[in-house]
Parts: structure tokens; sequence; C-alpha cells
């Protein structure tokens, strides 16, 4: 308590201590004029009273209206004792002097009380515009969370540092915690939130710094926010208070569509998945049953055509073992189940062993590999890059016509190798160039030309991604299509 006293004494003693200040420098300006005009013999009281006049506005302008009309006052009075006759008396002798002495005082008092005016709008004015720009700045905070509780965990501290209080709260209904900006928040407890929460009504405490507000959403009430040790005016915490209430709803109303647009997501993808099986998977199987259908029901056929019967079952056998080894590992990769060992390797080794498992697929279409010797190695999981290498060329073999070419290119870009594979294909358009990496998407005119599932490249941008790099195309129809991948440097 003593040490409350001796701090209020001390401001109190400072305070008089600066008023005192201003009124003897107030005193020593009028002076200064007085011994100036005095001293260079200037007769003429309408150039002193104009000067008198300015430095009250100067005065009125740096230490506002009392330290203003102190100083309009002295300026009154040396300017009827020392310029107006009879001078060295504060008699004045003839009538107009008065009507000039009074028009001064007014003058100086007016004036005073309009640039002290001007003075408290430009305050008021700067004040404002920078509540405007506290509130502009926290709104662009609130819309980097998409999540209601993340949100909620950083509100308090957003208000803290835009506003520059004290400390700071949020109490939803729903929920029973209280999300604050500190440990300890005074007197911002969960009762006397939840109490405004409840009843709707803002509670301020102007002596203890102290304010609760409402979130409103329209009539509706959707919690209550409370701020310790601030001076924030009640417009602006109404306006807090708003903006608080909207980035709860927007994500709220974020994490529903997040939800309804995952739902449809895997509703679409199921259909995609579904039509994928009954058609894909269904003919391997329909040519292993006929196969074996036909060796059952002809017990008495020769050997070739037994062995090409067997022939088809082992082929196509293989072929089903294949498609559901990619639906499993695109399953694995989107899980992120899949352990990459990286180590240095040049992108030759996985691009060799990818050519050797390839023989069949590519057929007579001969390679054109260009590269260089001098290529500096990449961190990479050899079989996975393989695998990638493997996709690209069985689609290059695929959708070129037979015996046309497929060029290999590799080149180092800004500390990453890009390797790219081209074929003479019939070429993507720019629409389909953005969905042709995407899980189960075929290209509109091939799906019936061309055998697949719509799994390879969506396997090898989750292999090549999973790495830290990146794969695209560039294509255009009738002219092939170029894919590529970046892959850092060890």
């Amino acid at each position: 308590m003593k040490m409350s006293n001796v701090s209020y004494n001390r401001h109190v003693k400072e305070r008089w201590a600066r008023h005192a200040l201003r009124y003897i420098v107030s005193t020593g300006a009028v002076f200064a004029i007085v011994f100036a005009y005095r001293g260079i013999h200037v007769s003429n009281p309408t150039t002193v009273a104009l000067t008198f006049l300015l430095t009250v506005l100067i005065i009125s302008t740096v230490w506002g209206l009392r330290a203003s009309v102190y100083t309009a006052v002295v300026a009154t009075l040396a300017f009827n004792y020392y310029f107006l006759p009879p001078v060295g008396t504060f008699t004045i002798a003839d009538h107009q002097n008065w009507v000039a002495l009074f028009a001064f005082l007014i003058t100086a008092v007016i004036a005073s009380q309009l640039s002290a005016r001007a003075q408290r709008e430009a305050l008021n004015a700067n004040e404002r515009r920078r509540e405007v720009e506290r509130l502009y700045g926290f709104s662009q905070q609130l819309l980097s969370a998409d999540n209601v509780v993340e949100l909620l965990n950083v509100l308090p501290r957003y208000v803290v540092e835009a506003f520059d209080v004290k400390a700071a709260a949020i109490s939803l209904p729903e929920r029973p915690d209280v999300y604050r900006s500190t440990p300890d928040i005074g007197e911002l407890e969960a009762h006397a939130l939840q109490l405004v929460s409840s009843r709707g009504e803002p509670r301020i405490d102007s002596e203890k710094h102290l304010g609760i507000m409402p979130l409103r959403m329209g009539v509706r009430t959707v919690g209550a926010l409370g701020v310790s040790g601030s001076r924030m005016s009640r417009e602006t915490l109404d306006a807090v208070s708003s903006l608080i209430a909207i980035a709860i709803e927007r994500a709220r109303a974020m994490e529903n569509l997040s939800r309804t647009e995952a739902a449809r997501e895997s509703e679409q993808l199921r259909s995609v998945l579904l039509d994928s099986v009954t058609h894909e998977f269904r003919t391997p199987l329909t040519a292993i049953k006929v196969s074996v259908t036909s060796l059952l029901s002809n017990p008495g056929m020769n050997g070739a055509q037994k062995e090409e019967l067997l022939t088809v079952i082992n082929e196509e056998s293989d072929r089903l073992n294949r498609l559901v080894g990619e639906a499993a590992e695109m399953a694995q990769l989107d899980a992120n189940q899949v352990e990459l060992h990286l180590a240095p390797h040049p992108i030759r080794e996985a691009l060799d062993a990818s050519i050797e498992d390839c023989k069949q697929v590519l057929g007579k279409h001969p390679l054109e590999i260009r590269l260089p010797d001098t290529l500096p190695p990449v961190r990479m999981d050899v079989t996975r890059i393989k695998e990638v290498f493997m996709h690209l060329l069985e689609n290059a073999a695929k959708y070129s016509p037979p015996e046309s070419p497929i060029h290999i290119t590799g080149e180092v870009r800004n500390r990453t190798l890009m390797t790219s594979v081209s074929d003479r294909g019939p070429g993507i358009d720019d629409f389909e160039q953005a969905l042709i990496f995407d899980k189960f998407y075929r290209g509109r005119n091939q799906r019936l030309a061309v055998q697949g599932t719509g799994m390879g490249l969506a396997i090898t941008k989750a292999i090549v991604e999973a790495h830290g790099g990146t794969i695209g195309v560039t294509s255009q129809l009738g002219h092939g299509s170029v894919f590529y991948f970046m892959l850092p440097l060890a």
C-alpha cells in the first residue's frame, strides 16, 4: 500500500512539474517577444499582436488548450503594458485600444480552442486510422486458419499482439475450455465470459480496463471475448468481436465443406475404382476363365494348343497380379507408408534397370538416350526411381506408333537433375494435362483404345514427390508428349 502511495505521489509531482515548466516557458516566450520588439523600437501594435497570436497558436499545437489560454492572457497583459499608450501602465487612454485589446484576447482564446480542437481531431483521426490498420491486420490473421480448434488457440494471442492488450480470452458455449493468451488472465474467468455469452450483453469496466463482449452473428451469440489492460474503444471492441465471430463461423463452414468434399471425393473415388476394377480386372479374368474352360472341355487337344492356352493363362495372371500390386502400392503411397532407402546414385543406374525389365513392352521402339557421363548423382531410392522410368517408358511405348523412337534426356537445372521421356504419341490437350497425374484418370480418347488403370502416372508422381522432386508434362496434340521429373542433387 505504501509503495502504491509513493508511486502515485511521484506521478502527481512529475505531472505538476511538467505543467509548471510549460507555463514558465510560455511566459518566457511572451517576454522574449516583448524585449525583442522594444529593443528594435517597433511601435506598430498590429505587428506585435500578430506575433503574440502566432506564439499562442504554436503553444496550443504543442501543449494544448490550457497552456495556450494562459499564454493568451499573459500576452494580453504584456501587450497592454508595453505597447498600448500610456506605455508602462495597465491604463488604456483610447477607447479604440480597449477594443483592440479585447479583440486580441478573444482572437487568441478562440484560436487556441480551434487549434486544440484541430489537434484533438487529428489525434483521434490518427488513432482511428491505427485502429483500422490493426483491424485490417487482425482480419488478415483470422484468414490463416480453417480449423475451429486451431483458430481458437491462436485468436487470444492475435488480439494481444494486434491491439497491445495485457490478456485476452475466448469462450464458446459448446466448449468447456477457455482459450486464453496467457495462463494468467486475471478477472477474465470462465464464469464471467459464459455469463456475457448467455446474456448477450457486454460488460465494460473502464476503471479496471476490462471488457467482455459477446461474439454475435446477427442476433445469434456464438461466444464471448474478454480483454484486460486495454483502452480500446467500445466501437473497436465491437468490431473485433464481430470479426472473431465471423472467423469462427467461417472456420466451421470450412470444416463442414471439407468433410462434405472429402465424402464426395471418397464416393467419386469408389465409383472410379469400381469402374476400373470391373473393366481392367475383368479382362484378364475372362481370358483365364476361357483358357481353363477350353482345357477342361477338350482333353484331347494337341500339345501346341495346350501350350498356347497355358501361355495365355500365365500372361493374364501376371497382368492381374500387377494390377493388384499397383492398387496396393497406390494405397501405401497415399498413406505415406512406403519407406525410401535414399543414397547418392547416378540416374543411369535406375534407367538401365528399368529398360531391362521393359524389353517386352518396348518391343521394336528404339531408345535414344542422351544422358552425359558428367551428370552428378542424385539422392534417390534406385528401386523406386526405376519404377518411375518403367511407367513412363511403358506409357511412351503404348501410346506411340509402332517402331517410333523414344527419347530420354537429362540435364542439371538449379541444383536439380531433370530427366525427360519423349514419345511420338497423339499428344495431350491442355485440359487433360492438369488431370493426367490424378488417380484412375485416363485420357478421354485413349480409354478404350489402350489398356490401363490410370494408376501409373499417379504412382510416379507420388514417388517423385516423396523424393522431394516434381513431375510434369508438356505436350502438343499430334506431336507427342514429354514427361519430365526433377530430383534434388546429392
